[in-house]
This record gives structure tokens, C-alpha cells and sequence, in this order.
């Protein structure tokens, strides 16, 4: 039987990454093709790719890899962080005249936090993941389902989110010091 997004048996597991990356990226091309007739450019598709997996590149590591957080679904699965982050990347899209790229990013981390929640939304319930640290985080398991032999892919899953936060860490940096520079007149 092939899993898909509203599988019944599999609401509380979440949603896989490939997944995510699908439910963002059809509705940004699919908007970007209907009004200007062409494919986002890379910094949209990028943004979008990065905001798909942005909490899961967060929390996962620090829940399951370092013991920080009580779940790897809070924290920045959680809408009270959630929302600044998004409102700070569309501020900050607005500023420097991308509010595309930032639109991608911010659409994209919102729908993940529906796709990880959406058996409840669909059920009308708002998950508890959703509104920590105000409420207690849904308790799980302490080994993922996804963890593998001696937790391997957790190790795996942690390396690869330090890498991809490192690079937009530095990418994120070197932008802001151009805007500032050009602001100012260096």
C-alpha cells in the first residue's frame, strides 16, 4: 500500500521530507506559471526548499541528537516562533525587494507545520506542538520511528542539518553585509 500525505494510519508519524518539499514547491511554481508564464527563478525554488525542511532541520537535532527539546516537533514548530520567523523573513523580503523569495520561504514553513499537524487541523483540533512552550508538547517516543540501527540516521539526519544551516548562515550573512553596505555607501 503506497503512504501518502492523508493516510489515515499514518497522521501521527508526521510527514517525510521528500513530502514536504512537494506540498511547498507545486503551489510556488504552480503560482509563478499561472502569472508570469515561466518558472520561479532559483532563489525562490531554493528559499522554498530551505523553508520545507527549516523546522525539521532545528529540531530534530535538537531534541533527538542533543537532548534540548522534549519532541523534535516544537520549538520551531511551534506558531508562537513560528510566526516572528516568518514575519522577519517577509519584512526582510520586503526590504530588499524579494518578497518572492521570502514569500516561497515563509509559505513553505507554515505548510509544514500543517502538513506535520494536519490529521488534527482536519479533525478541528489544534495540536498541543503547535502552541508550545505555552502548552506541554504531545509526548512520543523517545526513539524516532525514523531513527534506524543505533540511531543512525538521527547522527546522519543531524550532520547533514548542521551543513545546511551553516551554509544559509553564511549566505544570510554575507547578503545582509552587501544590503548594509549599499544602504551606507561602502
Amino acid at each position: 500500500m503506497v503512504r501518502t500525505l492523508l493516510s489515515p494510519g499514518m497522521k501521527d508519524k508526521g510527514v517525510f521530507p521528500h513530502e514536504h518539499l512537494l506540498v511547498a514547491l507545486l503551489p510556488a511554481v504552480a503560482y509563478v506559471a499561472v502569472r508570469d508564464r515561466c518558472l520561479p527563478t532559483r532563489g525562490m525554488v531554493l528559499a522554498t526548499a530551505l523553508g520545507s525542511q527549516f523546522p525539521d532541520l532545528v529540531d530534530k537535532p535538537l531534541a533527538h541528537q542533543f537532548g534540548v527539546l522534549p519532541s523534535g516537533r516544537v520549538f520551531m514548530h511551534s506558531l508562537p516562533f513560528a510566526l516572528p520567523v516568518a514575519a522577519v523573513v517577509l519584512a526582510y523580503g520586503w526590504r530588499t525587494e524579494r518578497p518572492r523569495v521570502a514569500s516561497g520561504f515563509a509559505g513553505a514553513y507554515l505548510l509544514h507545520l500543517a502538513g506535520d499537524t494536519h490529521g488534527a487541523l482536519l479533525a478541528g483540533r489544534i495540536p498541543s506542538d503547535l502552541l508550545w512552550p505555552f502548552v506541554a508538547a504531545q509526548s512520543r517516543a523517545a526513539v524516532p520511528f525514523w531513527a534506524g540501527v543505533d540511531g543512525i540516521n538521527v547522527r546522519l539526519w543531524s550532520a547533514f542539518s548542521a551543513v545546511v544551516l551553516g551554509v544559509t548562515v553564511v549566505v544570510v550573512v554575507r547578503d545582509l553585509w552587501r544590503q548594509v553596505s549599499q544602504e551606507i555607501g561602502v
